[in-house]
């Protein structure tokens, strides 16, 4: 359905604000599908990524700055987030014999449980989105998407 129709526009619309009034929408009903997903686990979207990047290092901690870099939502307060896994239990954290500034973050084998049981329910997630396009689309989709969020200082 057209955006127009879906946000029952009575005007016309530029194409460029049509597309960030798209993107928006489209963004908002991956992301409450996902929240649906999450919301039995009791963790939140950014808490699920900090997950995600603990378990990407194979077994080796990581510091808040690291996990800062990582995040999909580059707002996110990441010691608030890391406060509550730790509160789940789901994540260590310990002061860096190295250097006592420095915070290092573990992943949990119950953090690690909690991502095996959500990996094949967010694979099905991912793919009801995917399976409205062919290879061909999600690739160019994909590319336009990067190339979208680009921002040129041309003056």
């Amino acid at each position: 359905m057209e955006i127009e129709k879906l946000i029952k526009s009575t005007v016309s619309l530029e194409i460029a604000k049509k597309v960030i009034l798209n993107f928006t929408y489209t963004q908002n009903v991956i992301g409450d599908k996902f929240h649906e997903i999450l919301k039995p686990f009791d963790i939140s979207r950014e808490q699920y990524n900090v997950l995600r990047i603990l378990r990407g290092q194979k077994g080796l901690p990581a510091n808040m700055c690291v996990i800062q870099e990582r995040m999909l939502s580059k707002n996110s307060n990441t010691t608030r987030l890391i406060d509550k896994l730790l509160l789940k239990k789901y994540v260590t954290r310990e002061v860096c014999p190295d250097n006592r500034r420095k915070i290092e973050v573990l992943i949990t084998q119950k953090g690690l449980d909690i991502l095996r049981e959500l990996d094949p329910i967010v694979l099905e997630h991912e793919q009801l989105f995917a399976n409205n396009l062919t290879s061909g689309e999600l690739e160019q989709l994909n590319s336009l998407l990067e190339k979208y969020r680009t921002i040129k200082n041309e003056i």
